[in-house]
C-alpha cells in the first residue's frame, strides 16, 4: 500500500479516514481506511452505482469500536483501475479482489460486509472462499440461489429485474446513466430513499463525479453483463447456480421498501445459510445504510462482536 492521499482528495475527503492505493488480484484499487491498524479487519463493499462513500456513516462507527476498516472503490468504480472488457468483471475476479485485499492488509481472513453488488460479491466470497470470511453481513442483496429461485417462480421479482436486461444492451445504458447531467443518479438516490435528506445535494454531486470518471459507467454495467453471461452458461451446463452453501455466521439487513428487490428474497434461506439472522427495516429503502444509518451501524457492531 502507498500513501497517495493527495491523489484521492476528490471527492469527499472530509471524514475520519485516509486514502490509500491497494494492489490486489492484478488491479490497483483506491480504498479508504480507518481505525486502529491492529483491529479486526472489516471490508466494506459498495454497490451500484456507488463508491466507497456509500459507507460514510458506518466507517466512523466501526473505527471507533476498534475495527480496522477498509472501504475500497471496487474495480471499475471512481478512482480504482478500470480493466477493459466484460470478462474482467466476472464474479471470480471480484471475489479475487476481496481475497487479495484481505491479504494486502496482512490478514488471512476478515469480516466482509456488502451492499447491493457488494453484497453479491460478499455472498460469493463466503461461498467460494469460506476461509477468507470470519463473519458475513449483507445489505439488500439476495443470496444467489434465492435470486435464481425468485426469477423462476416469482413474477413480481421478475418484473422488478427488468433493468438487468436493459443493461445488456451496448452503449445505450451508458448514455442513459449520463444523460442530462446524470439525472438517473438523482432519481435513484434523491427520489429512491425514505428518510428525507438521506442523500444531500453534496452527496449526489459526489456520486455523479464518481460515476463520471472516464470508463466508470461501462465498468459498472459490465458487472451485470458478466453476471448474465455466467448465469446463462451455468443454466445451460448445470441447470443453474447450484446450492451455494454459506458457513460463516451471517447477518442479512433488508430495507423493505426496496423498489428493485422483493422482500421475499429474505425468506427460506436456511437450506443455504444455516447460521443466519435476518433484520428487516420497514422504513428503509434499497439504500438502507443511508436511510437508517444509525440502526445499520448498531446491527453491524452487534453482529461483528
Amino acid at each position: 500500500m502507498s500513501e497517495t492521499a493527495e491523489e484521492w482528495t476528490v471527492p469527499a475527503d472530509d471524514g475520519p479516514w485516509r486514502h490509500d492505493t491497494v494492489e490486489t488480484n492484478g488491479v490497483r484499487l483506491h480504498a479508504v481506511t480507518a481505525g486502529p491498524e491492529d483491529g479486526d479487519l472489516v471490508v466494506l463493499l459498495h454497490g451500484f452505482p456507488e463508491f466507497w462513500y456509500a459507507w460514510r456513516h458506518q466507517i466512523p462507527a466501526l473505527a471507533e469500536a476498534g475495527y480496522r476498516v477498509v472501504a475500497p472503490d471496487m474495480r471499475g468504480y471512481n478512482r480504482s483501475e478500470k480493466p477493459i472488457g466484460v470478462d474482467a468483471y466476472h464474479i471470480d475476479e471480484l471475489v479475487g479482489d476481496v481475497a487479495g485485499l484481505v491479504a494486502a492488509f496482512d490478514r488471512t481472513s476478515a469480516h466482509i460486509v456488502g451492499h447491493d453488488w457488494g453484497g453479491l460479491v460478499a455472498w460469493q466470497t463466503a461461498i467460494d472462499r469460506p476461509g477468507t470470511v470470519d463473519r458475513l453481513a449483507v445489505l439488500n442483496a439476495p443470496h444467489p440461489a434465492a435470486y435464481e429461485r425468485a426469477l423462476r417462480s416469482n413474477p413480481v421479482q421478475l418484473g422488478k429485474s427488468w433493468y438487468v436486461g436493459f443493461f445488456q444492451l451496448p452503449g445505450l445504458p451508458e448514455w442513459s446513466l449520463g444523460a442530462r447531467d446524470f439525472a438517473a443518479i438523482e432519481r435513484l438516490l434523491g427520489d429512491g430513499t425514505v428518510r428525507p435528506g438521506a442523500f444531500s445535494e453534496t452527496d449526489i454531486e459526489r456520486y455523479k463525479a464518481a460515476l463520471g470518471q472516464p470508463g466508470a459507467r461501462t465498468a459498472a454495467l459490465n458487472y451485470y453483463r458478466a453476471m448474465a453471461r455466467r448465469t446463462a452458461k451455468l443454466t445451460l451446463t448445470r441447470g443453474g447456480v447450484g446450492d451455494q452453501p454459506v458457513r460463516a455466521p451471517t447477518l442479512l439487513i433488508w430495507g423493505e421498501r426496496d423498489a428493485a428487490l422483493d422482500v421475499s428474497l429474505t425468506e427460506g434461506l436456511d437450506e443455504w445459510v444455516p447460521d443466519l439472522r435476518v433484520e428487516r427495516l420497514p422504513d428503509a429503502s434499497h439504500w438502507v445504510q443511508s436511510d437508517a444509518p444509525e440502526r445499520v451501524s448498531e446491527l453491524l457492531l452487534d453482529h461483528l462482536a
